[in-house]
């Protein structure tokens, strides 16, 4: 495992950090206790020093097992992150009645890492500033529940400057960033903002959602066939001084050693000019054929009226990569379509990526009726 600096604190972290969002699944949306205690186990055994967790993560389960599986002994070999879920809070006090909660769910008194999770401009001026979350984080930090004081984002550059700017004490910040979204969120400028002001930058999507780790035929060519869509991926991100670790959702055995692989042998400035220039096409390539930028994060879902948004939208970009007859069968498989969609805008109020997801649905069902007839 390759380590890297975490920003101005002095610690130094693995390459690679575990993300418990994406956990072994035994049955629908069941996670495989057994297995993902064992895989994070095993990520810690070979040298990763960062889990990544959070209150909503497979529906508030993902701190639970994450906690059991830094049993044993494994609390005192790794950082442990997770987040304050700041939509839930409606008073002051819910702060720390919320930490408290999450602290026993993980088994352990203290938080490495604390983010307010998730930040957008409503989410900075509606909760951060009105209950005064900054002030209760430092509250917390002194009372020792947590060490490290971060954010994780998800809106447009103009919001994550005001963040920046907001607090002096930022120890560190997690932003969604891989070579499709340079310019996406945060974005490069972001990543080179925060590093410069000595935060540590956590990368988080690296593989956006997955969709860069079987990308479209054309974007492999792209890419060539030197290494893995995902080995290109990752290696894009940890070629950057700034980027102090990446998170991955690994769902099975089989990712975790291929992701522990290309950890080790990772380094600052390890990509050529030529792969610069294969970055720069295949984005070309991506951007041309991506129709909606959804990752499957689930934030969105339930849906009040049964639609599976994130798999309606991962059949729907499968039309434009030219796999039709897969997205088709998928979505002729789903009990309830995208034209059932009611427009409650529910869902929207949660997605990170800002879907106007009521005006797709009705795209989404007008190409799968072009493609049936």
């Amino acid at each position: 495992m390759q380590y890297r600096d975490f920003g101005k604190t002095g610690i130094k972290v693995s390459a690679l950090g575990f993300g418990a969002m994406r956990l072994p699944l035994s049955g629908e949306n069941q996670v495989d206790e057994k297995r993902a205690v064992a895989m994070i186990r095993h990520a810690i055994d070979q040298g990763v020093n960062y889990i990544d967790t959070a209150y909503p993560y497979h529906e508030g389960e993902s701190e639970r097992i994450v906690g059991e599986a830094l049993q044993e002994g494994y609390r005192e070999k790794t950082y442990l992150a997770t987040k304050c879920p700041v939509w839930k809070l409606e008073k002051e006090e819910d702060f720390e009645e919320v930490l408290d909660g999450q602290l026993k769910k993980l088994k352990t008194d203290h938080v490495d890492f604390y983010l307010l999770h998730a930040l957008s401009r409503d989410r900075f001026e509606e909760k951060i500033k009105k209950l005064k979350l900054v002030e209760k984080m430092e509250k917390a930090r002194a009372d020792g529940k947590i060490k490290y004081i971060g954010f994780s984002f998800h809106d447009s550059y103009d919001v994550f400057q005001d963040i920046l700017d907001y607090y002096d004490g930022w120890d560190f910040c997690q932003i969604q960033y891989n070579y499709v979204d340079l310019t996406h969120q945060a974005g490069l400028k972001g990543l080179k903002e925060a590093a410069g002001k000595g935060l540590a930058v956590v990368i988080m999507e690296p593989l956006l959602g997955g969709r860069l780790a079987n990308p479209a035929s054309h974007v492999k060519e792209a890419l060539g066939n030197e290494k893995s869509s995902v080995e290109y991926a990752l290696d894009f991100l940890w070629d950057q001084p700034e980027v102090s670790l990446l998170l991955s959702g690994m769902s099975d055995e089989q990712q975790l050693e291929d992701n522990l692989l290309y950890a080790d042998r990772s380094h600052i400035g390890m990509v050529s000019e030529e792969e610069h220039a294969m970055y720069r096409k295949a984005k070309e390539v991506f951007d041309s054929m991506a129709l909606v930028g959804c990752t499957g994060c689930r934030y969105c879902v339930p849906c009040p009226f049964g639609l599976e948004i994130p798999e309606i939208f991962s059949y729907y970009n499968m039309t434009a990569a030219h796999k039709e007859d897969e997205a088709k069968a998928g979505y002729e498989a789903l009990a309830i379509k995208a034209d059932s969609c009611k427009t409650c805008h529910r869902c929207e109020k949660e997605c990170p990526q800002m879907i106007k997801i009521s005006q797709v649905m009705p795209e989404v069902a007008k190409v799968f009726e072009k493609i049936q007839a």
